[in-house]
């Protein structure tokens, strides 16, 4: 006999949706996670992203408060103060995630895992048997060759979103969603800003209107953006 109904490897987003629903559809449920619980999307995309673009708007609204019959002086703006915030709202998240774990008695194990057959992991030199296996693994950072990603100056998102220092001028290689958001984010603290997009347009994925507006609003703001341009 198994050790469970279904194991699941990762919990991002989809891992651990699925974790928590096949364990409320009555289903011995493992999910298994080699970094930090809620993956990329909770603890270095989608969730701190949007805590930093919030700080942004805000800080674009106070320092444009002239347009709506406000005057306001002395602004200065903590991006550390901002980063620490995001930090704060991921591991609230975090925990609420655990939290949903235990409601619903999936356990949790932390640690990397191998699949040895369809329905054998090893987990940090454990074995643990499922009779269904769920991959949700995620993504990696894409690197272009020639440069070595440092952490100093040449970053990826990962480094990008933890990192409380605002660049003086940064190069952004990338006019997808990522990209265009710590665009976004440096222009206004005060960074000079290019985006390169090796594509025709910025957000390529989406309606070439949209793509078109916002490169416009970008370009408003006082950030350069390189379409059609390789690096």
């Amino acid at each position: 006999m198994a050790d469970y109904d279904v194991a699941v490897i990762g919990s991002g987003p989809g891992g651990y949706a699925a974790a928590i629903r096949a364990a409320q559809l009555g289903l011995k449920t493992v999910c298994i996670e080699r970094e930090a619980l809620g993956g990329v999307c909770l603890n270095w995309g989608c969730i701190p992203s949007k805590a930093l673009l919030h700080n942004a708007e805000v800080l674009n609204t106070v320092n444009n408060a002239s347009a709506f019959g406000i005057a306001v002086e002395g602004v200065s703006a903590d991006y550390a103060a901002g980063v620490a915030r995001s930090r704060k709202v991921v591991d609230r998240l975090t925990k609420g995630i655990a939290a949903l774990f235990r409601k619903n008695e999936v356990d949790y194990i932390e640690g990397q895992a191998s699949i040895l057959d369809p329905h054998v992991i090893e987990v940090d030199g454990k074995r643990i048997e499922a009779d269904h296996l769920i991959i949700a693994t995620g993504a990696v950072p894409a690197t272009l060759n020639g440069s070595a990603v440092d952490g100093e100056v040449v970053l990826t998102y990962r480094e990008a979103i933890v990192d409380d220092r605002v660049p003086e001028r940064v190069v952004i290689i990338g006019g997808g969603p990522i990209g265009v958001e710590f665009g976004y984010v440096y222009n206004a603290y005060g960074s000079t800003v290019t985006i390169v997009e090796g594509m025709p347009r910025i957000l390529p994925q989406e309606d070439e209107e949209v793509s078109q507006a916002l490169a416009r609003a970008l370009t408003k703001l006082g950030m350069k953006v390189l379409a059609g341009s390789t690096v």
